[in-house]
């Protein structure tokens, strides 16, 4: 077998997993469009609907690390298809939800679903590849990834506009049960790495991060000041320092030390972070300014949208395969260089009266900056770890992705309210503008502090052999890989 090459046991395990995180993500977008229609439906006040979308949010967010130490607990395929099974029943109760309040239960369900689910899935994925084949294994399931958070909203509305909202929810049954059935009989299930979980450390940090997602979603309606933010913030750090020193001398520490003392770990799970931080608040306001400055339907700012859209499925396949070649440092470093430049260029353009034709060419730029960059960055944290630590990486790198999209959703809408209104085309431009400056700094950070990702291509002989042998030291048994 060639490097570049996936045998067929190893293109199922991409399939299944880069499938089943599609699930995930897209179903947290998929019920934008949809709000609408369950406001009338269950006769929701105004003031309970965003819980719909926060509920899975802060499950998801809270629950990463979580899931994945239970999949190093009882075996990476085995939670792998419990989380589908329970992503089945959770999408079973939201389908049939009597209530808002029955809804938003039904939606925590589902984001803790997700937690298990999307942190597993992409340890399955790293370590049933070569370290050689990895940065392309990672390219195509970041197209897959990234397609869901912008198709969600599109096939929530082809499915409200056509079967009702409720569909938004039972399409995920037969979905879940296929792959769950295919998962069993594809994929191996010999992977369980430890035999304890640092549960002190599970509620620590499932507080901590809870605490901070909560805080984030409230800060620009509750005011940044008022007492319940600042108590949530209080005590997310309070909880987030005593994970960390609960972490020096845990026996089976969730982020044990030979992680957080890798360079490359730290350097790419900080990168993650401002990666999608700059992409959450880029998109936040992105169908708005069409819908506002252009007066597109809400459909047509979704077409307009499109050309990011399929760049990002296209080129995040050769952005793996670029960082598999030239090593994770180069690829990042262009793909956040080339993004920030986009944003730059989407600035000018929001800020004066431009056809929608001028924003074609920067809207591509930037889908094809992150998708070089997404697959690099994911392959270089989990190329940090060894097999054992797979799992671990994988949740660390999962929560600072999803703490991304809420700290950059929150700032996106501080930094619009202070430069911008939703009243007018002219205010919607001149918010949106400070807006896209912002993030094309956040890139920039990012692409800089990429300097310390690997500068050479990953071999085989090349993976992480100290750690792993750290790693096993620890555990105290042999190492298995997928």
């Amino acid at each position: 077998m060639t490097t570049d090459s996936f045998t067929a046991k190893q293109r199922w395990v991409l399939a299944l997993t880069a499938g089943a995180s599609f699930i995930a993500v897209m179903d947290g977008m998929v019920v934008t469009t949809a709000l609408d229609a369950i406001r009338l439906s269950l006769t929701a006040p105004l003031s309970t609907l965003h819980w719909t979308m926060t509920a899975y949010s802060l499950s998801f967010a809270a629950l990463l690390m979580a899931g994945a130490a239970l999949g190093d607990r009882f075996g990476r395929r085995s939670m792998f298809v419990c989380a589908l099974g329970l992503f089945a029943l959770a999408s079973v109760g939201c389908a049939a939800a009597p209530s808002i309040g029955w809804l938003i239960a039904a939606r925590t369900l589902q984001g803790a679903a997700s937690a298990l689910l999307v942190p597993v899935a992409m340890t399955l994925l790293g370590t049933a590849v070569t370290p050689a084949q990895r940065p392309r294994a990672m390219g195509l399931f970041s197209s897959l990834t990234g397609l869901a958070v912008l198709s969600g909203p599109v096939i929530g509305g082809l499915l409200v506009d056509s079967l009702g909202w409720r569909w938004v929810f039972w399409i995920n049954v037969p979905l879940c049960a296929a792959t769950a059935l295919l998962a069993r009989w594809r994929i191996d299930n010999a992977d369980r790495i430890t035999s304890q979980i640092d549960w002190r450390g599970v509620g620590l940090l499932t507080a901590a991060m809870t605490a901070l997602v909560w805080g984030l979603s409230h800060g620009n309606a509750s005011g940044w000041s008022s007492p319940a933010v600042v108590a949530a913030f209080a005590i997310g750090a309070t909880a987030g320092l005593s994970f960390f020193a609960s972490q020096r001398n845990a026996p089976h520490a969730l982020v044990p030390n030979r992680l957080l003392g890798s360079g490359q770990f730290r350097a790419g799970n900080a990168v993650c972070l401002l990666m999608f931080m700059s992409m959450m608040g880029t998109l936040i306001f992105m169908a708005q300014y069409f819908e506002i400055a252009e007066q597109a339907s809400a459909s047509g700012a979704g077409w307009r949208m499109m050309p990011w859209t399929v760049s990002l499925f296209a080129v995040a396949p050769l952005g793996g395969i670029a960082a598999g070649r030239l090593g994770e440092r180069a690829p990042a470093m262009a793909g956040l260089i080339l993004q920030s430049a986009a944003l730059v260029w989407m600035s000018l353009l929001s800020s004066g009266a431009y056809p929608y034709s001028a924003w074609v060419a920067p809207l591509v730029l930037a889908g094809v900056g992150i998708s070089m960059a997404m697959p690099a960055v994911q392959s270089a944290v989990l190329g940090a770890a060894s097999p054992a630590d797979m799992g671990k990486a994988s949740g660390v790198y999962n929560t600072m992705r999803q703490l991304g999209w809420a700290c950059g959703a929150a700032a996106a809408v501080a930094v619009f309210s202070g430069f911008g209104n939703l009243a007018t085309a002219k205010a919607m431009g001149a918010g949106y503008s400070s807006v896209l400056l912002w993030t094309a700094a956040l890139s920039a950070i990012a692409a800089i502090l990429s300097w310390s990702l690997p500068s050479a291509a990953r071999t085989d002989s090349k993976a992480p052999a100290v750690v792993a042998a750290s790693a096993a030291s620890d555990l105290k048994q042999p190492i298995e890989t997928a």
